[in-house]
């Protein structure tokens, strides 16, 4: 009996062996399978911004259809949370590192630092200046600042003098934007009377210019603002002025309450960056790029050293008239999202 006994615990204890030895083969595989994938890592400015949310998710699962793991790291507008972020991604041995950028001009160490360790390097939306990143990929930023003037100039409003809502300078964009803004209001006798700019792209900064500056807002027939986000804050503080819809507003990115605003008409137009499809587009890039696959380009882009590879898709100007082709015929926002605070019976486009 003892005897039985003594095969019967010989015979557990192999078995848990096996058990033991088969989990740890599983184990290693897996590791093996995740180690063998493309890292990617990312590096958000913050999801303050609408439309950041958007491009996060597109990005994020066009990246793992084509077999890549992405990192997604939130620096919550610091810059300096944003270096110690690349510094990390650095340290794992990231294939690529795709950064939206908070200040334009400050990242140029750590970017070369992660060049120098033979990691890959896409400045998304942003430009990244005096870094010689791999890739520049965003939307023509001149071309958005012409829109938004054309916008104003095309309203039937009488339009003398405009005053300019803008983002942080930190920004490369918005010195593009308002490059291309100031073109349209030259061309067409359009007085600046003034610009402020919104540090770390807070829109409650928009409102604020409005309550401290009425004087000035008053001498001026339209407001172009930085993004539809400084443009809500500015509505809603005409609103309180009962100046809504007297004075002609722009912004940029779609989001929904600007649309909203804009078939109510408090707001002329919005300028639509397809994020779905700049999202896709650099994805794609990015998993080239880490597989050492060239990635072709049609210009180029002088970041005040180095002449980058850039990638540049064309924005949209949205209206009243084009609301329905653009944005609800495009799936970026939903017909009666955009039409939700209208009445019922005027639901559709003029």
């Amino acid at each position: 009996m003892k005897r039985w006994k003594i095969y019967a615990c010989l015979l557990f204890v192999l078995l848990l062996l096996g058990g033991c030895a088969k989990s740890q083969e599983g184990t290693a595989q897996e590791e093996g399978e995740a180690e063998d994938k493309l890292q990617i890592g990312m590096s958000f400015d913050s999801f303050v911004i609408e439309r950041w949310q958007r491009d996060r998710d597109v990005f994020v699962s066009t990246a793992k259809e084509m077999g890549a793991e992405v990192n997604v790291q939130n620096a919550n507008g610091s810059i300096e949370e944003q270096i110690a972020q690349i510094e990390y991604f650095i340290d794992k041995e990231m294939d690529v590192i795709v950064i939206i950028c908070i200040d334009s001009d400050t990242l140029g160490d750590v970017v070369r630092r992660a060049r120098d360790a033979g990691i890959k390097i896409i400045a998304y939306d942003r430009l990244i200046k005096n870094s010689d990143v791999d890739l520049y990929i965003s939307f023509d930023n001149e071309a958005v600042g012409e829109m938004m003037g054309r916008g104003i100039v095309s309203s039937g409003m009488d339009v003398g003098s405009v005053l300019m809502l803008g983002g942080p300078l930190a920004d490369n964009n918005v010195s593009l934007v308002e490059r291309g803004f100031i073109k349209v209001m030259r061309e067409n006798h359009i007085e600046v009377l003034d610009r402020m700019h919104a540090d770390g792209w807070k829109a409650e900064l928009g409102a604020e210019y409005i309550y401290e500056h009425m004087d000035m807002v008053e001498r001026a027939d339209a407001i172009m603002c930085g993004n539809d986000d400084i443009a809500t804050a500015v509505v809603r503080a005409l609103a309180e002025k009962r100046l809504a819809g007297k004075m002609g507003v722009v912004g940029q990115d779609a989001d929904l309450a600007a649309c909203q605003r804009i078939v109510q008409g408090t707001q002329i137009m919005t300028v639509y960056k397809p994020v779905e499809k700049l999202a896709r587009e650099a994805a794609q890039c990015a998993i080239a790029l880490g597989e050492g696959r060239e990635v072709e380009t049609q210009e180029t882009i002088d970041d005040g050293s180095y002449l980058v590879p850039y990638v540049a898709l064309e924005p949209v100007s949205v209206y009243r008239y084009n609301m329905d082709e653009v944005i609800i015929g495009s799936g970026f926002h939903l017909k009666e999202d955009v039409y939700l605070n209208m009445p019922e019976g005027h639901v559709e486009s003029e």
